[in-house]
């Protein structure tokens, strides 16, 4: 398109604009090619599709959706509500390419009762509704799965998929199967149940999927009672039986005041990376919640949660066939409905509702961040570099992070450890170990800046690539020793942050900046948790390190400072005399014999020189 043609294209928008009714209703945007790009709503049609033509906008999604824009068709409607379903209607026929998505990667199973003589009640994906009648669809497969056992432990609805005829169970065409044998069905197909009966407990069964189990413990209380009364004690105790199972499945399902009766609820939470939202749904019947969901959103315009809301509420409610005239919302709506009344509760019972459908919401985020993370592991990473990067207010991701740690005794063998993280993991080929060489006595903070000082120095003047952040195993001391040397040695620029232990040698404090302040940072969450194994892991690596370096000075002998004698030499030596004083006394040719004519004059002058007077202590190797 040349630019003369755009500039057509521009003037002729702004003149379709400006003839825009001012009413609530619809709009659809299309490209070049005749295709809807975005369908919107709006309670003034003109203010709001002007409202793209006016300014520059922020977001570089939305500056290119009006790049795109070739022609705009509208549909006015009577109501805000009209205009919100038309809306829907739109999007779920059009799927545009720049409208929020309805996530919905797979089909929820629901509870099917058919329209049977015989009915019976089993879980189904595939919805059929001349097969019979769902209830459902449930996204939280354990709660399905208690409400299908309490109803075949009370009324032992049929598992067999004959097509029963009250004839063919005349005329005695059916055989009784295994359920009967193990007391989970009455056998109908055998006369063992009247039709009637049977039918009258898949009556009851429904109730409790329509989450009235008060009106069945009621009733089911009164027919005890009757029973009793005539003295037909058998038939109350089993009667009293189905009560108690109800009551039990009641007590655990209630979560709400049994005041609280057709509510919905809803609420948002927002993913971290701004492109996808969830929202929850709750229904509640009888004080039970029977439906309870969480949707997936793909935001394509940086949609504020007051508008996504305002789209998914129709739409849920359209799903699940709700007329539930109260609607609670964690803030005000600009749109409302005609058959129902948005409510932001302050307290009591309906704010619980609110809050444990945001849990629901926030558990939902947790559980498919987990799931991508196991497909994607270096987004778990990235997450908790960026988590520790806004914690300490970083310049850049902390990708690269050195640890040190020191070990000594008593200021013998005194060694240090640097362990590299990349990518939060370790990078063992980048371990370093220092023997540490200017420092007399155990001095932890000298050495530090010694082997800060030798590292940095170093890595500096090869230009090799600084981390972006030093970990000190310690607390303010170990961080002021390793700034002292960074930034007032060295004048580098690295942040310094330390991990404190408590007096159980617990990691339990993340300390940064300088003076050095506690960061607010969870002990035993995720990131402190790796944080923590760092420390643990230069430990180890600092201490194993120490612990060689002893074990050799221990199995040091005199015949190591002899230049020129090396392992096999002194093998041979100890192999033929056994200690070392009978290589001392021993003679140049008894040496000779041994280990040849060059290394024995090494070995025979060092333990013969010139002085005669030399003595000898009496030692072994």
């Amino acid at each position: 398109m040349t630019r003369e043609e755009k500039e057509q294209l521009k003037l002729r928008l702004r003149t379709l604009v400006q003839s825009l009714p001012e009413q609530p209703g619809s709009y659809q945007y299309w490209d070049a090619s005749a295709k809807i790009i975005y369908v919107g709503k709006a309670k003034n049609l003109k203010r709001r599709v002007s409202s793209y033509f006016q300014k520059e906008h922020e977001q570089l999604r939305t500056r290119v959706l009006v790049d795109k824009i070739a022609d705009i068709t509208y549909t006015v409607t009577r109501t805000e509500e009209d205009a919100l379903l038309l809306e829907n209607s739109l999007i779920k026929k059009y799927q545009p390419r720049y409208n929020v998505l309805l996530k919905d990667g797979k089909t929820y199973p629901s509870i099917c009762v058919t329209n049977e003589l015989l009915p019976r009640i089993f879980k189904t994906r595939n919805v059929s509704r001349s097969l019979g009648t769902y209830f459902g669809p449930y996204s939280y497969q354990p709660a399905m799965q208690a409400v299908l056992d309490i109803i075949r432990e009370l009324f032992k609805p049929r598992s067999c998929r004959f097509p029963m005829t009250r004839e063919g169970i005349m005329q005695g065409k059916y055989k009784a199967c295994l359920d009967y044998h193990l007391h989970k069905c009455d056998a109908p197909c055998i006369g063992k149940q009247s039709v009637e009966d049977y039918r009258h407990s898949i009556v009851q069964a429904i109730e409790i999927l329509k989450g009235n189990t008060r009106e069945l413990e009621r009733s089911l209380y009164e027919r005890m009672q009757q029973k009793a009364s005539e003295l037909a004690f058998e038939e109350a105790e089993q009667i009293k039986q189905k009560y108690l199972l109800i009551d039990a499945y009641r007590a655990k399902s209630e979560v709400v005041s049994h005041t609280i009766h057709n509510v919905d609820v809803f609420s948002i939470v927002n993913a971290d990376d701004g492109k996808t939202a969830f929202v929850n749904y709750l229904h509640v019947t009888n004080g039970a919640i029977n439906q309870a969901f969480t949707f997936e959103y793909n935001l394509k315009l940086s949609e504020s949660n007051e508008e996504l809301l305002s789209m998914a509420i129709p739409e849920i409610r359209q799903r699940f066939h709700s007329h539930a005239r109260e609607i609670i919302v964690p803030f005000e709506m600009e749109w409302s409905l005609a058959d129902a009344t948005f409510v932001i509760p302050k307290k009591g019972d309906k704010k619980h509702l609110l809050e444990l459908s945001e849990m629901n919401g926030r558990q939902y985020r947790i559980d498919r961040l987990k799931q991508s993370e196991k497909l994607n592991p270096e987004q778990k990473q990235t997450r908790l570099m960026k988590t520790l990067q806004a914690a300490l207010q970083l310049p850049t991701l902390p990708f690269h992070i050195e640890c040190f740690d020191n070990s000594n005794i008593s200021g013998t063998d005194a060694v240090a450890g640097c362990v590299v993280f990349k990518g939060l993991k370790p990078s063992k080929k980048d371990y370093r170990k220092y023997i540490i060489k200017t420092v007399a006595g155990p001095d932890d903070y000298a050495s530090m800046r010694e082997v800060v000082r030798r590292r940095y120095e170093r890595m500096h003047a090869e230009g090799e690539k600084l981390p972006d952040l030093i970990v000190t195993d310690g607390g303010k001391g170990q961080m002021e020793a390793v700034r002292s040397v960074v930034e007032d040695e060295l004048h580098l620029s690295i942040p310094i942050a330390g991990l404190a232990k408590d007096n159980r040698h617990r990691t339990n404090e993340l300390l940064f900046g300088f003076p050095p302040v506690v960061v607010g940072m969870k002990a035993g969450s995720e990131l402190f948790n790796i944080l923590a194994r760092m420390q643990d892991e230069v430990h180890r690596y600092a201490i194993t390190f120490h612990r060689d370096k002893r074990s050799k000075s221990a199995l040091h002998s005199e015949l190591d400072d002899i230049k020129g004698v090396g392992e096999k030499t002194k093998t041979a030596l100890f192999r033929h005399f056994r200690t070392l004083r009978s290589i001392r006394v021993a003679g140049l040719s008894e040496l000779s014999a041994v280990i040849g004519n060059a290394k024995a004059s090494l070995v025979h002058t060092h333990f013969h020189p010139q002085s005669p007077s030399a003595t000898v202590p009496d030692e072994e190797a």
